[in-house]
């Protein structure tokens, strides 16, 4: 149970919004639509914000999904990827383990520990900011997926 102060944003807000970030990278195109829908809308249910699904258009024509569940159970993954393109499939499960099928020469990669690459990213930024370079995530891109999470949770709320 999420017990932050409803100040904070919520699941959404503070955690939501990095998986439409990423969704955003890997379409490597505008979002164009935003819809979401929550579990329960009884008000007598305590937190609902983290059991919601958010599915987002690009402008390229991709779709992405995320379904932000809270109330499964503890032995299942808790963050899971997949991306289906050209008649082949890319499994993702916990930032860990990476599965391919239909891809020529791939099928499966392992990592000692859970990598999302955090670390990779502030690297980019410190260097973007050392050498004078620009962002490696563009402003307005930032500004889209911000503006994007918050339409999630005004949709939800």
């Amino acid at each position: 149970m999420d017990s932050r102060p409803s100040a904070w944003g919520g699941r959404i807000i503070g955690e939501g919004c990095h998986f439409i970030d990423l969704l955003r990278f890997l379409a490597n195109a505008p979002i164009v639509s935003v819809q979401a829908v929550r579990v329960g809308g009884d008000p007598g249910v305590g937190i609902q914000d983290d059991k919601t699904t958010v599915t987002l258009s690009f402008g390229d024509g991709s779709m992405g999904a995320i379904h932000y569940l809270a109330n499964g159970h503890k032995s299942i993954s808790k963050e899971r990827l997949e991306v289906f393109c050209a008649g082949r499939v890319l499994q993702l499960d916990n930032f860990r383990s990476l599965r391919g099928f239909g891809w020529p020469k791939f099928s499966r990669m392992r990592l000692w520990r859970q990598d999302k690459g955090q670390s990779q990213c502030v690297a980019a930024f410190v260097e973007a900011v050392r050498k004078g370079l620009p962002s490696p995530i563009p402003f307005e891109e930032l500004v889209e997926v911000t503006q994007a999470t918050f339409e999630v949770q005004k949709i939800i709320s």
